[in-house]
């Protein structure tokens, strides 16, 4: 490769700037600092083209901006070549060139109108998101038709990867939100000789509220992402497209078997969260108020009906839905590149933990005014 040289002659008479050799994108930096530090005193410049071997894209733009550099400070420009691939690079530059300049510019749209495209941009979610749920309950009722169509292989790694595994980092979390609820009632107590009452508000909360919560919340942070991950990848990687292809149904085959599992293991995370929870309260009653597990077991089968702990694990299938439904949701939303993956997989928590709070409150106040 013969790398590009310039000369330069420079007169009160005229300008002119002749390249040789091969001028490519690697020269373009080297030939602009030799031309900054030029004082062009001419009226009249030529660029001499003649002695190029060849020139790429990049430098066809160089010489086409040079040439408008010299126009704007009123210098009558020419331009020297006898090859025709050097002339036909340097028209194919300035016709594209001209075509870009013709393209519409994007207006700023008004404070309105960003208000509305949100509320458009929701709405079109909103139907999307229904219309998967449509499919999968037409797919469900088809699934659970005939028990050969279920995948109990698939529902069993699933139970594994999104129960089993879970189990460690749900029996810590259930724990210490039972001795830090414990230990702050407990100060609060103190101070008018209730004592004893911690175990009513231990049992009530924590397996009516806030082992169903936090168990729902955490496996939304590790399972309902896991699945974004996992099917946004398959799509990247076209395995859903193959499987159509070859005739398998991918909510056959990958949507149904998760739900299912979650379905069936959220309500036994939430019995093992209700488990360390009350044991991390009762921890911290037999510490801190002298209440010996003896009498706080006691007390607790008086006061603490058993439909508090059927109603906290009666939420288990709703909010597993719910998490399987917007992780798998926002995975078949995944577009072909790897930023698409992050995006969606963070919406995907965002929107499960929201969802699963909404469904919360629902059954709360749904409860209250039942009685129940």
């Amino acid at each position: 490769m013969t790398r590009s040289q310039l000369t330069i002659t420079n007169s009160q008479e005229e300008l002119v700037l002749s390249f040789f050799g091969e001028f490519t994108l690697y020269d373009i930096a080297t030939r602009q600092k030799e031309i900054d530090a030029l004082n062009v005193a001419a009226c009249v410049a030529t660029i001499d083209l003649s002695g190029l071997l060849f020139i790429d894209t990049s430098a066809a733009i160089f010489i086409d901006k040079l040439q408008d550099a010299l126009i704007s400070k009123n210098v009558t420009t020419s331009l020297l070549c006898d090859d025709s691939k050097i002339n036909a690079t340097l028209a194919l530059v300035k016709k594209y060139k001209n075509n870009s300049e013709n393209l519409a510019t994007e207006e700023k749209l008004s404070v309105t109108e960003k208000i509305g495209k949100v509320i458009y941009d929701c709405f079109v979610g909103f139907l999307s998101f229904m219309h998967f749920i449509g499919k999968l309950f037409a797919t469900k009722l088809h699934y659970l038709k005939n028990v050969k169509n279920m995948r109990f292989r698939e529902i069993a790694f699933e139970i594994n990867e999104s129960g089993v595994k879970a189990l460690g980092i749900i029996a810590i979390t259930s724990f210490l939100i039972g001795v830090v609820v414990a230990y702050q009632s407990a100060y609060q107590l103190k101070i008018y000789g209730a004592n004893i009452f911690i175990v009513d508000m231990l049992g009530i909360s924590i397996l009516r509220e806030l082992a169903p919560l936090i168990t729902a919340i955490v496996i939304a942070g590790r399972s309902g992402s896991a699945f974004t991950a996992q099917i946004g990848a398959m799509k990247i990687t076209q395995e859903l497209d193959a499987m159509e292809t070859m005739g398998f149904d991918p909510y056959v085959f990958l949507v149904m078997p998760r739900i299912l599992a979650l379905m069936i293991v959220l309500p036994i995370l939430i019995f093992v969260s209700d488990l360390l929870g009350i044991f991390g309260g009762m921890l911290v009653a037999n510490v801190d108020l002298n209440i010996t597990t003896q009498l706080f077991l006691d007390r607790f089968s008086e006061v603490v009906a058993v439909k508090h702990f059927f109603i906290g694990v009666a939420k288990g299938p709703f909010f597993a839905f719910l998490i399987a439904s917007i992780g798998i949701y926002r995975g078949l939303r995944v577009k072909d590149d790897t930023q698409s993956i992050g995006f969606n997989t963070t919406k995907s928590v965002v929107e499960s933990i929201f969802a699963v709070i909404v469904c919360d409150a629902v059954f709360s106040i749904a409860f209250t005014n039942l009685g129940i």
